[in-house]
């Protein structure tokens, strides 16, 4: 069976904790597979990514600096995070339209 790539992009992620970003929100079981977050400001920024579930913050990372200029790549070559149903990725920085959220991810994998 043929794999469904998906990606989500967000540019400028929101600086707001009380109102993060949504990147990704799960309809079946997914798994993500890369999570880049990259600085295009001119100074450093803090970044935190993290999966809503069941009305559970369950963080990824949280309050990891990047420099400028600079990129983190969250998931490691081979690992995967399985979110489920209803479960939502977010991120958010410190530095308002700092931070873009780059998202790659397998749709429906028990399909």
């Amino acid at each position: 069976m043929a794999q469904d790539f998906e990606r989500s992009y967000a540019s400028s992620i929101s600086n707001s904790a009380g109102s993060p970003t949504t990147l990704v929100t799960s309809n079946s079981d997914d798994a993500l597979v890369s999570i880049r977050c990259v600085n295009k400001s001119t100074a450093s920024a803090n970044v935190t990514v993290l999966v809503s579930s069941g009305g559970t913050d369950y963080y990824i990372i949280k309050d990891a600096p990047i420099v400028q200029g600079g990129s983190l790549e969250l998931i490691d070559s081979g690992s995967k995070i399985v979110i489920q149903s209803a479960d939502v990725l977010q991120a958010y920085a410190d530095t308002a339209s700092a931070v873009d959220v780059l998202v790659s991810y397998v749709d429906a994998i028990s399909t």
